[in-house]
């Protein structure tokens, strides 16, 4: 049995969070790897990012969720290792 992934391994949100319920694979199945935000079809929705540009975005999306930019940047430091980045 494959253990399913608690956080979005490209952006680290918690997947229980996601409203979309995960990402989706080409053939429309759900991934327990990625968000809805992040995976969809089956490819990435930001191709071409950096994880540096990553880690921007999803400290900008926390602090309008008015997350203080402290904790936010404690959040993602490190995503960098998530499976997307790790060979990045």
């Amino acid at each position: 049995m494959i253990k399913a992934n608690k956080i979005c391994q490209s952006c680290g949100m918690p997947l229980n969070k996601d409203r979309g319920n995960g990402g989706t694979e080409r053939n429309g199945s759900k991934t327990d790897r990625y968000c809805s935000h992040c995976y969809q079809k089956g490819e990435f929705v930001r191709q071409g990012i950096t994880v540096e540009q990553m880690r921007a975005l999803c400290i900008e999306k926390m602090v309008e969720m008015r997350f203080p930019q402290f904790v936010a940047k404690l959040l993602t430091r490190n995503l960098h290792k998530l499976d997307r980045w790790k060979n990045a």
